[in-house]
């Protein structure tokens, strides 16, 4: 009886780490949009994947996709600064940061 129950629990254990935890990352959709200054059209950046590298003189970023947006302080997206949640902006490193959705 002990050694069906252990054949039973093992079974068990090896399902429940067989199931993922969580859903499958998805690339966002829609648009991040950049701000720098008004003499400069707007930057934007449809369905962002990866680490994307924001404009010199950036200074506002808009989430619209439906996802968040990780904002980096360098251009390789190593250090995160800020997550901003879709529908919401932040103000932006000026030079040498990055993003990624």
């Amino acid at each position: 009886m002990k050694r069906l129950f252990g054949v039973v629990l093992s079974g068990l254990v090896a399902a429940v780490l067989l199931v993922p935890l969580g859903p499958a990352a998805q690339a966002a959709t829609g648009k991040v949009v950049v701000f720098s200054v008004e003499a400069v059209p707007l930057e934007n950046y449809d369905n962002p994947v990866g680490c994307r590298r924001l404009p010199a003189g950036a200074h506002v970023l808009a989430n619209l996709t439906d996802g968040d947006v990780t904002i980096f302080g360098d251009p390789l997206c190593v250090s995160p600064l800020v997550t901003v949640e879709p529908g919401y902006g932040t103000h932006v490193p000026t030079f040498g940061a990055a993003f990624r959705a």
